[in-house]
């Protein structure tokens, strides 16, 4: 069983991002912790397995003052069994913390780091509506190291509007160089409610596969040249420090979500917890249920997520997920696939066309 907490507070929307967030106004308070913390209490009896990790998404976590990420902690310790978590991840950007809260994120149980650096180059950054600097995100990992963390990952993103090779090529130089545990490359994506997707469809931006593609081999290459595995499309990392959270995901276990527009899926049931902050901390006040869309998964639905998100994976998927007759066959033969110990794993090449190969085997 897994722990998912959102925390949807930002200091700036950046024109790219899908999540559910907004600036803190007056509800980054003790009301939206104790919400969590009731809404915790409500689904605790769905925790039926012992809680292996947990994480801190958004939305930026790092936000939190420290009483408030103090008694989040501390109160969810005391609702659910934590005694057993392997991975405690919290997002941080650069910016929003110092040493002082990053040793306080140690002491109450947090393990892992996913640093949102996105980019070290100033112009990518302003496009991205980042509000760092290269250096703060330098001082940030710093900072992490300084205080004792000793599982960093670092976020990074491609096919930007004006970013460069030559760039992006510096943007991985320069995240080698700090010697984090993981790096989680994501190829930009125009999502629903963004700036960035009506930017699109105006025609201002645009997209393009084959960049995406050379982008995406590049970062492979140099990240496999300075000992990062390539477990996942969008992560790499160094032997031991893959992400069991997001490794859990992809497995289809069980995960319980917490906070405005929070996920769950437990068993075959899925829901997502209101997503409006002050919406879901009057009906958590109030005892009401916080949860959405409830929906009950079939097998079907169940073997052909995980086809989708095991395809991506260095592991690859079983090859007895896969429909009768077995797809794969054409597929071999382009080499983007090759069948090996009843796992259907991508090549190299087809590496940057998991999503269509995907399409095709379900």
């Amino acid at each position: 069983m897994h722990l998912y907490v959102h925390i949807p507070f930002c200091h700036h929307i950046c024109p790219y991002c899908g999540f559910y967030k907004h600036t803190p106004g007056k509800l980054a308070n003790a009301e939206f912790i104790e919400a969590i913390l009731t809404e915790a209490k409500r689904h605790r009896d769905c925790v039926t397995d012992p809680i292996q990790t947990v994480y801190f998404g958004g939305g930026t976590p790092s936000l939190l003052s420290p009483t408030h990420l103090g008694s989040l902690c501390r109160g969810l310790s005391d609702t659910l069994d934590l005694s057993q978590v392997e991975e405690w991840t919290l997002e941080a950007n650069p910016a929003t913390f110092d040493q002082e809260k990053a040793q306080l994120m140690l002491e109450l149980g947090v393990t892992r780091i996913s640093l949102g650096t996105q980019s070290f180059d100033p112009d990518t950054l302003s496009t991205l509506g980042r509000d760092h600097s290269p250096a703060d995100a330098i001082e940030a990992y710093e900072t992490l190291r300084a205080a004792g963390f000793k599982n960093v990952s670092i976020d990074l993103m491609f096919s930007i509007p004006g970013q460069t090779l030559e760039s992006w090529q510096k943007d991985l130089d320069q995240a080698a160089t700090l010697h984090p545990n993981h790096i989680s490359a994501y190829n930009l994506t125009y999502e629903e409610d963004t700036e960035f997707l009506t930017r699109h469809q105006s025609g201002e931006l645009d997209i393009d596969e084959d960049r995406d593609a050379n982008l995406f081999y590049t970062a492979l290459d140099f990240l496999e040249e300075n000992g990062f595995s390539h477990y996942e499309i969008s992560n790499y990392a160094q032997p031991g420090f893959e992400s069991k959270h997001n490794q859990a995901y992809w497995n289809g276990a069980s995960y319980l979500g917490l906070g405005p527009g929070a996920v769950s899926t437990i068993g075959n049931e899925r829901w997502t917890t209101l997503a409006d902050t002050a919406t879901y901390v009057r009906a958590a006040k109030g005892g009401l249920d916080t949860r959405t869309n409830i929906e009950i998964l079939t097998e079907e639905d169940l073997r052909l997520e995980r086809i989708a998100l095991l395809l991506r994976t260095r592991e690859g998927l079983p090859t007895g997920l896969l429909p009768t007759p077995n797809p794969v066959e054409s597929l071999t033969q382009q080499g983007l696939v090759i069948e090996q110990t009843g796992f259907t794993r991508l090549t190299r090449a087809g590496k940057a066309l998991a999503d269509p190969i995907a399409a095709a085997l379900v």
